[in-house]
């Protein structure tokens, strides 16, 4: 029996002959995929016709946007690189937003889109796209494959490199004859790549330099970004700010990774964040950002940024220290390790008493408000809480962009990790919906719910159908304020209510309209109303959608204004 095992253990390793596109199937099993979400077309048939019997679990979108996106979600709460083919020409151009937005917020994707034959790359054949000159600059590398035997290698190095360092996105390109050519398949061999050799353990030295930094510091802060998360050191973080008592102010990506009810959480910064985080971030004497890269809605005018403060940039990403703030402790390498290491120093504490005090005062005196007026509507920022409230703050949220992205990151406080999935550098509309659809296949048990915007909602309102169709229990609530909230908002403050194209006057009945998707439609406009329906529909296992209108002049506050410090916010409690 034994002698049996090894001889098929042995076969399994042996060079295999097979086509292109079986090859594709191979390595998918390899590396161990549990789902893919893709969209079929002429250049890619080769591939979806092997997938037909393959027992891989496909996923079907309604436009491929849909897709990336849903793959984002799938990446961002399982940690697993997400799957996406696509066709030729217009399914890999519509992959474009995806793959920037995942680029810029480091989640792993491994692309697959099909190309023209070979004979005819360079004429302009049907569906033909320059699809790797498109996407150099928005992916962490990419490939197109002209000869099969190097399929398998590619894929294996695809993997390792969306997953490895910084994550991110890599395209694969596979012209439609490769897909129907037999070589011989291997995908034991080790992989080789002298030119990618990313840094995950710090260097001591300067881990030294941050002790002694810390040390000395009376007004220390850490920024906490999406690193933390993408590192797994949740618990690394929290070990080491309970050790050292330094306060921690999150970024947008970042919120999760530190608990938010934690005596020592200063809440979001930037130009949304509460007073205590941005004051924090102002007065701080010591800055320690951890996995965080410095973007320009955290910092606001880096005239103003930080200015009295020693910085100190933890990023496994050497090409982000130094890019927007001149650091004076660069350490590289992965947060995890590096925590780790600073936990086992376990340096002296620096003297912060009275700088705890301040920040305590002002998160007493300032804190995040909203005024509860029935003339005005029902207020969003109530809506968010009682979703917090009967979602027991357990709830992956998944959102659009906008307003309601905001309230969601301020009024739902997150306690752990890989709860939040939202689109930040982009600021992608259209992102929510399918990302939630990715977020609850990454974790089937959980409670899921997209918060989304009118707006946002109606550019992938389609994905309804793929929640439909595989009984997804996600909860749709929509923020309706019947306009492009933000730009409103801006339109508001900045343009003298000039609200050139930002509100809708004709929309659709959203309830009739799920319900025409087979999905059981909720319609609220009060307070009464939300405690009546929104506990039922969110402690249900069945996928609901919810229309929820709300005050359509409702501003998010605080606010940082362009070209404005971060001490100088506007709309700060009263």
């Amino acid at each position: 029996m034994g002698t049996n095992v090894q001889m098929e253990t042995e076969k399994s390793k042996a060079p295999q002959t097979m086509n292109g596109a079986l090859m594709l199937i191979e390595a998918l099993k390899r590396e161990k995929v549990e789902v893919i979400f893709g969209y079929p077309g002429g250049a890619v048939l080769p591939i979806y016709d092997k997938i037909y019997d393959s027992g891989l679990f496909h996923v079907l979108p309604r436009h491929e946007q849909g897709a990336i996106h849903a793959a984002e979600g799938y990446a961002r709460v399982s940690g697993k690189p997400g799957v996406v083919i696509a066709t030729s020409g217009p399914g890999a151009t519509n992959l474009v937003t995806g793959i920037a937005d995942a680029m810029i917020d480091s989640l792993p994707l491994v692309v697959f889109t099909g190309q023209v034959a070979t004979s005819v790359i360079g004429s302009d054949a049907f569906q033909e796209a320059d699809v790797l000159g498109i996407t150099m600059p928005i992916t962490k590398h990419s490939y197109q494959v002209r000869n099969p035997e190097e399929l398998p290698g590619v894929i294996k190095e695809a993997f390792h490199i969306a997953t490895t360092g910084r994550p991110g996105p890599v395209l694969i390109d596979i012209p439609k004859d490769v897909a129907g050519i037999e070589g011989t398949f291997e995908y034991d061999q080790p992989i080789d790549l002298p030119g990618y050799q990313p840094k995950v353990e710090p260097n001591y030295l300067q881990i030294r330099k941050l002790v002694e930094a810390v040390s000395r510091a009376k007004k220390p802060v850490i920024l906490a970004g999406a690193g933390v998360l993408h590192g797994k050191a949740s618990e690394e973080l929290r070990q080491y700010v309970e050790q050292q008592q330094i306060p921690v102010a999150h970024t947008l990506l970042g919120l999760g990774g530190f608990p938010a009810k934690h005596p020592l959480f200063l809440g979001m910064a930037g130009m949304h964040g509460t007073y205590a985080a941005n004051m924090a971030l102002h007065q701080c004497d010591l800055l320690i950002s951890i996995g965080a890269r410095f973007d320009d809605r955290v910092t606001g005018n880096l005239n103003h940024f930080a200015k009295h403060a020693k910085v100190a940039h933890i990023d496994i990403d050497p090409a982000e220290i130094g890019k927007n703030i001149h650091t004076h402790i660069p350490v590289v390498g992965d947060s995890k390790l590096v925590l780790e290491e600073l936990i086992k120093q376990d340096g002296k504490q620096g003297e912060s008493d009275e700088w705890k005090n301040q920040l305590d005062q002002w998160k007493e005196e300032y804190p995040l408000w909203y005024v509860e007026n029935e003339a005005e509507g029902f207020k969003p920022q109530k809506l968010i809480e009682y979703i917090h409230q009967f979602t027991k703050g357990e709830a992956i949220v998944a959102t659009d962009v906008g307003q309601h992205q905001m309230w969601a990151a301020q009024f739902y406080p997150f306690e752990n990790a890989d709860k939040w999935v939202t689109s930040g550098g982009l600021g992608t509309m259209g992102f929510g919906l399918p990302a939630a659809i990715g977020a609850q296949l990454a974790d089937q048990e959980a409670t899921v719910v997209a918060i989304l915007g009118d707006g946002g909602f109606q550019m992938t309102l389609q994905e309804l159908a793929v929640i439909r169709e595989l009984n997804l229990p996600v909860k749709v609530i929509v923020l309706n304020n019947h306009s492009l909230g933000m730009v409103r908002q801006w339109q508001e403050i900045f343009y003298e209510e000039r609200y050139s194209h930002s509100k809708f006057s004709e929309q659709p009945d959203f309830v009739k309209l799920s319900e025409a998707y087979g999905i059981k439609g909720i319609r609220i406009s009060s307070d009464e109303e939300a405690k009546e329906k929104l506990e039922e529909a969110l402690t249900s296992r069945e996928p609901v959608f919810i229309d929820v209108n709300v005050a359509r002049d409702e501003k998010v506050f605080p606010m940082v204004a362009p070209g404005k410090g971060l001490h100088e916010m506007v709309g700060v409690k009263p």
